[in-house]
């Protein structure tokens, strides 16, 4: 069953581990789409390495969970990764930055390599019965996303029984409409409108005392372009920080578009000038963002 129920649930405290940094260089396959819609999962050698839920996973203090998503070659955005964009590396950073800033108790295994101890990060599918043991989903790149219909129950089932759901980088309007049109599948508009979250609302002040939703482009585009911010030029010029209350005014599901929230974290220690121009900010909004999940 969800950790949260009814939206509320305890942050249990931890002795504050050491960071860990590393980096995974992923190969990306170029596709050609066909004239019928191909669905898939990205890339099959990340699916194979993933970290995928075992029986011992939950219980044991906070996992970040990643959802694994269909997609589909004819709605494909142009740059992404789809469900696997930023990861692993956004989601391990995340997790000991977590526990070191607010004492979240995090889930720690022995790292793949033997040597030492990590945050357990998971993957997750939306159409597997795992998603009711996170009480935190984090989804990204939902500018090709084509759920299937078991996703959409299972999505509609994890939201309605408490879940949260924190979709990020996603650029531009054909990314926005991509994922409306497949949100709208779970949750309909007549029930679950779409706001702009105010900046008055307890999101913003969770942990810190945060004014706006920052925009953060991707290490690549901000390098190459000597320093630009909107990865879609004009067509993704303001991020937005929209969302979806539940029927007990709290936030069931939280969007950051035109933003790569993520990238602050999985680049954290790749170029010194990205990570003070960006990971603060981006660590104080996911801080935020969990913390308000895991206790409204």
């Amino acid at each position: 069953m969800l950790a949260r129920n009814g939206g509320a649930s305890t942050i249990s405290a931890l002795a504050r581990p050491r960071i860990t940094r590393f980096r995974l260089a992923v190969l990306v396959v170029c596709c050609i789409a066909t004239a019928a819609a191909a669905q898939d999962f990205g890339d099959s050698s990340i699916l194979m390495n993933a970290r995928y839920p075992t029986p011992d996973s939950f219980g044991h203090g906070f996992n970040f969970c990643r959802a694994l998503y269909t997609s589909s070659s004819e709605v494909r955005d142009v740059g992404g990764m789809g469900w696997a964009t930023d990861y692993p590396n956004a989601d391990r950073n995340f997790s000991v930055r977590l526990a070191e800033m607010t004492g979240t108790r995090v889930t720690r295994i022995l790292a793949r390599d033997g040597t030492k101890r990590e945050p357990e990060f998971l993957v997750i599918r939306l159409a597997g019965d795992a998603l009711f043991q996170c009480p935190f989903l984090h989804i990204e790149d939902v500018g090709w996303a084509a759920f299937t219909d078991i996703e959409v129950t299972k999505l509609q089932q994890y939201l309605r029984k408490g879940g949260f759901l924190w979709v990020d980088d996603f650029w531009g309007e054909r990314a926005w409409v991509n994922w409306e049109r497949e949100l709208r599948k779970v949750l309909p508009a007549s029930e679950y409108p779409i706001v702009d979250i105010p900046p008055s609302d307890p999101i913003f002040h969770a942990q810190f005392d945060i004014k706006q939703v920052p925009q953060i482009p991707s290490l690549q585009y901000w390098s190459a372009t000597g320093g630009g911010i909107s990865e879609r030029g004009p067509d993704s010029a303001e991020p937005h920080f929209r969302g979806v209350y539940g029927s007990n005014g709290n936030l069931m599901v939280v969007m950051t578009h035109n933003t790569d929230i993520s990238d602050a974290w999985e680049r954290e220690g790749d170029d010194p000038r990205f990570f003070y121009s960006f990971s603060p900010r981006g660590y104080a909004f996911g801080v935020n963002v969990l913390v308000y999940a895991l206790t409204h």
